[in-house]
């Protein structure tokens, strides 16, 4: 039963409601590509979350893309099956033993859990690879690596297609090679892959960080391909932030506007970075 008695959480809430009507506004229509990993990938309560806030973007406007990680949950079935990894350079080797697990965890559990979590929440989710409707092909990345691809073409009509439908794409990191290979792609590569070919207006990369980080540990809110090749320089953004930031200006050259890197652990991360002032995590642009 409705109670007429204000609050002034209420009061707040339509008060932000109201100022995201102009981002509601700038996003209509918009494509915004999600590279959804870290946390709330293991997390229900996250995966709940997230796909809430996805249904939401559909239905105020928005063409989300998903593309999504699966590294702890391919791990862990490798283990269970005793399947020995070999890595080079820090990068895992990728066989054929390997990579028929790779397949069976991205495109089988996780794919189609993060479908049924967007579906339940009212959305319409589709789940791909990037081995159908040839969407992603793919080169060799190294033969010391084995199966691991790097995008060389990427062809979103079955994108568009889904769009046109009112339904989400959903997409597990994998390619077809030109003779008939299946080839792992790292996640967010292939996001930014698929952000620029749909010249996407913004690329959400979720990671389990807050973002870009100066000198004193503090989150820059906004950068530019110049400051990130200086903080790179300097040794200031290492480690793991570096693919990321890569992914980044690889995808502005493409065409991307603007991408972002954020906090996926942060409830509602999403939602605020599209429509709130402040938004959140790194905004990168050319």
């Amino acid at each position: 039963m409705r109670t007429q008695t204000m609050n002034r959480d209420w009061i707040a809430t339509a008060r932000t409601l109201s100022e995201a009507l102009p981002y509601l506004q700038r996003y209509n229509n918009a494509i915004v590509v999600i590279k959804m990993g870290g946390h709330a990938m293991t997390s229900d309560e996250g995966m709940e979350t997230f796909a809430r806030d996805v249904v939401l973007m559909r239905q105020v406007g928005v063409n989300p893309v998903v593309v999504h990680g699966g590294g702890p949950m391919i791990n862990a079935l490798l283990d269970k099956l005793d399947i020995k990894s070999e890595f080079i350079g820090g990068k895992r080797v990728t066989d054929q033993a390997t990579m028929n697990v790779v397949e069976m965890v991205l495109s089988g559990q996780v794919n189609k859990k993060l479908v049924q979590a967007i579906n339940s929440q009212g959305g319409r989710a589709v789940g791909l690879s990037g081995k159908d409707a040839n969407l992603i092909t793919c080169d060799q990345t190294d033969p010391a690596l084995g199966l691991v691809g790097t995008p060389a073409e990427v062809d979103t009509s079955v994108i568009h297609t889904l769009f046109e439908s009112g339904m989400i794409p959903v997409i597990a990191p994998l390619g077809a090679g030109r003779n008939g290979e299946t080839y792992n792609i790292n996640g967010d590569t292939a996001a930014g892959a698929i952000a620029a070919a749909l010249k996407a207006d913004r690329l959400l990369l979720l990671t389990d960080v807050s973002g870009v980080k100066n000198e004193e540990g503090d989150v820059v809110t906004e950068l530019n391909a110049a400051r990130i090749q200086e903080m790179t320089a300097s040794g200031v953004i290492a480690g793991g932030m570096i693919p990321k930031t890569e992914t980044a200006l690889t995808a502005l050259q493409g065409g991307v506007r603007a991408v972002v890197i954020l906090d996926g652990r942060a409830p509602n991360a999403c939602l605020l970075e599209l429509f709130t002032e402040h938004g959140a995590g790194s905004l990168i642009r050319p």
